[in-house]
């Protein structure tokens, strides 16, 4: 999807997806140690990398809108931390080797195959070893719900493909689940889930 699409979604004084972190992410705060870097990946307006941020995380934010990344820029300032932010299509985007101790990718399901599987190349490239990669995403019942994400089934995941992914790494946490969230206005209600925790082996 381009900018514009993205764009027109976020202009609006409200911040659409919520400004609280991703609640699966923020349980996994064990995992997420100051002077870690960090990726995250479609960061958009900032609710999940200014959280890692403030968790002493030096973040390196990329999306695609400008709008998104104004509307983060304030919400840092917020909360007075700072981040590294990038304007990127991250399906265009170099991934750096080895460069990140935390890869975060929440709900980042605008891409089908092949462009999907430019970015899992992308995240097992720039995930050093013995990093962390935190996933949450929807499955294809997702549809039925209609409480967010795209309305594609080719875009969801399910736990055979994440493992296809990243099952020659240490899993230590994988879930299909559904459960209620509440995100903004743009993800809201019963929702259909699946979440990965995922090592890079060392």
């Amino acid at each position: 999807m381009t900018s514009t699409f993205w764009d027109e979604r976020y202009a609006t004084d409200d911040y659409i997806f919520g400004t609280a972190p991703n609640r699966f992410l923020e349980s996994q705060v064990a995992h997420i140690k100051p002077g870690m870097r960090a990726l995250s990946i479609a960061d958009g307006e900032g609710r999940n990398g200014v959280w890692l941020a403030a968790q002493g995380v030096n973040v390196h934010a990329v999306d695609v809108s400008p709008v998104a990344l104004e509307k983060a820029r304030k919400l840092a300032a917020t909360r007075g931390v700072t981040l590294d932010f990038e304007q990127a299509d991250i399906l265009d985007w170099v991934w750096p080797e080895a460069a990140y101790d935390l890869v975060v990718a929440i709900f980042i399901q605008f891409a089908p195959p092949p462009g999907r599987d430019r970015i899992t190349a992308g995240i097992r490239r720039a995930l050093k070893p013995g990093g962390m990669l935190i996933l949450q995403g929807y499955t294809p019942k997702q549809i039925e719900f209609a409480t967010g994400g795209p309305p594609h089934a080719a875009n969801m995941y399910n736990a055979d493909l994440l493992r296809d992914w990243f099952g020659d790494w240490d899993i230590l946490h994988l879930a299909e689940h559904e459960s209620v969230i509440s995100e903004g206005s743009h993800h809201h209600g019963m929702s259909a889930l699946i979440d990965l925790v995922a090592r890079k082996p060392a």
